[in-house]
């Protein structure tokens, strides 16, 4: 057994409160264990110069850190330059945007801010899946204000890590699991069961095939315990394909 006393293939216990904030379009507080990640979306009027006179929208990100939301303090200046926050906060941008019909949004942007407030492991994953939650709220409330004739979403997208520690595939790791991990992975996928990204890295030995295929298996389980608590919130407007 696990920590917590979870099995290999056991979520930490996930939680999505919408509407966390007041002011935002769309906004959750999402929950993987002890890991907190406020979500918001905001949506601006206009688009990047790029789409200018395409009758498209675009979905973009910024993610970080609050101060303590580690062991020790973060500098908020340093987390904003870091290329991890870079890297991570694209991560959540391009997964939003593929499952975003950017024609029914129109020349609007929706910018999804994701502020880790604890740190236990998982908050990209995390952020991943609460930033699809406050981005769907947003467009609802676009929907019934008139601003949209339909729904600019084709699908769900959520995230989960998957690992080898001591040659066992686990899903969903927190900060201990992954930071003792031999194989650690990142998986994002859509409602349909199609792949939006996978990121792996061997953090001490070679991983084969065959642990390859269990992880993707594990990730699969822990997305579609995902999507139901997704769905739970956004349901009544929009469900995963089946």
């Amino acid at each position: 057994m696990r920590l917590n006393n979870r099995r290999p293939d056991g979520l930490r216990e996930i939680r999505i409160t919408p509407q966390f904030t007041e002011y935002a379009e769309g906004s959750c507080l999402v929950e993987f264990g002890r890991t907190r990640v406020a979500c918001t979306a905001t949506v601006e009027p206009g688009v990047p110069q790029f789409l200018k006179g395409t009758g498209k929208g675009w979905v973009t990100a910024e993610y970080g850190m609050l101060p303590r939301s580690t062991h020790t303090r973060v500098r908020r200046d340093k987390a904003a330059a870091g290329g991890r926050t870079h890297e991570i906060q694209r991560l959540v941008g391009r997964s939003l945007r593929a499952v975003t019909d950017f024609k029914a949004l129109g020349e609007k942007q929706v910018i999804v801010d994701c502020d880790v407030l604890q740190a236990d492991g998982g908050t990209r994953t995390a952020s991943i899946t609460g930033g699809f939650v406050a981005l769907a709220l947003a467009f609802k409330k676009l929907l019934d204000q008139q601003m949209l004739l339909s729904l600019p979403l084709n699908d769900y997208v959520a995230a989960v890590s998957c690992g080898i520690i001591e040659n066992e595939a686990r899903l969903d790791l927190c900060y201990e699991e992954d930071s003792s991990a031999e194989v650690d992975m990142n998986f994002v996928m859509t409602g349909s069961g199609n792949f939006v990204e996978i990121q792996g890295t061997a953090e001490t030995k070679p991983f084969t095939e065959q642990q390859m295929k269990t992880m993707i298996e594990l990730a699969r389980v822990g997305h579609q315990e995902l999507f139901k608590i997704q769905e739970k919130i956004i349901g009544g407007f929009f469900k995963v394909p089946r």
